[in-house]
């Protein structure tokens, strides 16, 4: 990459051909590393998400009932809520008419309204809990996100817990 950006320097004329080929590698190997980047964003996120019902999930447990499944998602849904009072009680003390901490009220919310339209709807992609291996699987996951790819994830939906 670099010696590419040295060697466009090099060029004397922009409109050669050896510059736009240049140009065109310099292009495509910007577009991979964004790539890269937006699969390592989501990587990440899954991971934070498989981590949050792993650390809530009762060790005695081989596998867990529907309803515990519904109770534990609702407990994800709401896990910013206390967040949300936190802000909302800062707002309401003081002079101020602006809102304090507004870009991380409406990125909240924003996420919120997105996964719980999603359980309504399509489902949240999560571990299969009802089944023996993947429950094993999930217990014995460090939470290095290299391992993601052992999970068999499943859309669960409300409809699917009632």
């Amino acid at each position: 990459m670099h010696k590419v950006k040295r060697d466009i320097d090099k060029l004397k004329h922009p409109n050669s051909r050896k510059t736009i080929s240049m140009v065109k590698k310099m292009k495509k190997h910007e577009k991979k590393d964004d790539k890269k980047l937006g699969t390592h964003v989501k990587q990440n996120l899954v991971g934070e998400k498989i981590l949050w019902f792993k650390e809530r999930i009762p060790e005695d447990c081989a596998v867990l009932s529907k309803e515990q499944i519904l109770e534990l998602i609702e407990q994800y849904l709401a896990r910013f809520d206390e967040e949300l009072e936190q802000i909302a009680l800062k707002n309401s003390i003081g002079q101020r008419r602006n809102r304090q901490h507004a870009s991380r009220e409406d990125i909240i919310n924003i996420t919120k309204k997105r996964e719980v339209e999603e359980f309504a709807t399509c489902g949240l992609e999560l571990p299969d809990l009802m089944d023996h291996q993947q429950m094993k699987v999930l217990k014995n996951w460090n939470g290095e996100l290299r391992f993601l790819q052992h999970f068999k994830l499943k859309r669960i939906c409300r409809k699917h817990l009632t």
